[in-house]
């Protein structure tokens, strides 16, 4: 009998210890007081670094009701987007909010939550180009360059649906789009929400947007593989925020109304 509660006392010391160590994201952030996100403040209108050095934008947003719901403060932490993996594997931050694509590729490193928004790649291309480019296959050819942001879903289109163009890839989107506006590159490829952007606010009068998405992309908040706590957390969140109207009001400030463009420039 003796042995029998020793062997048991055993498993269930080992049972708590696993527990303690696989204590999730969302957990941790509350304990801690303050819920750690990895960013590349770069993509608008979902996470940008203003005229005052503030990342406003709509995932920041999502992301400031997230931690008012955990009773935390929020804390971003700018990552350049190449090394956003890397770093959460390395406990740099809790999670990523970058607007990150849920792909099959990415799935496997990292467990994603449910989706807080769909986009698609779409492009801009050189005003010169208009009538003639109509869709990305137009663009596959020797005879066009293109360009995109390293690291993202515009690059994997790039590479694998409009292989035979000329590719030249940048750290950061405005280096990309500027490629296009000065005649270096004849099209951008990247998400709808940005390029409805950057057509206005870069490229007025020397760029063309081809609005129509040609890829389905959902973006969602990317954790450690294993951490289904905060992933049911997060989920749930949403599932909130969709319901009561938060969602909607979000929303509306970043895709709607364009005030937020002043504090841009």
């Amino acid at each position: 009998m003796k042995k029998y509660l020793s062997m048991l006392l055993v498993g269930v010391t080992a049972l708590v210890a696993v527990s303690a160590a696989q204590a999730g994201a969302i957990d941790d952030a509350v304990k801690r007081g303050t819920l750690k996100v990895g960013m590349d403040p770069t993509y608008m209108p979902f996470e940008m670094t203003n005229k005052r050095g503030e990342i406003i934008g709509f995932e920041v947003d999502i992301l400031k009701a997230m931690s008012k719901a955990m009773g935390v403060k929020l804390e971003l932490v700018s990552t350049g987007y190449d090394g956003i993996i890397p770093a959460l594997m390395t406990d740099k931050f809790d999670m990523i909010g970058s607007g990150m694509t849920l792909t099959q590729e990415r799935n496997l490193r990292l467990n994603f939550s449910e989706p807080f928004i769909v986009v698609g790649q779409t492009l801009l291309i050189r005003k010169e180009l208009e009538g003639t480019i109509k869709s990305y296959k137009d663009l596959n050819t020797a005879d066009y360059r293109i360009t995109s942001k390293l690291g993202t879903t515009g690059e994997m289109v790039a590479r694998k649906m409009i292989s035979k163009a000329q590719y030249h890839g940048y750290d950061n989107e405005q280096e990309a789009v500027l490629d296009v506006v000065n005649g270096k590159a004849d099209a951008f490829i990247y998400d709808a929400p940005y390029n409805v952007v950057a057509v206005t606010k870069v490229g007025a009068g020397k760029l063309v947007f081809l609005d129509k998405p040609f890829t389905y992309e959902p973006l969602a908040f990317g954790l450690k593989k294993g951490d289904y706590d905060s992933l049911n957390f997060i989920n749930n969140f949403l599932h909130q925020i969709h319901e009561d109207g938060t969602y909607d009001r979000i929303h509306d400030k970043w895709f709607k109304d364009t005030a937020w463009l002043k504090d841009m420039e």
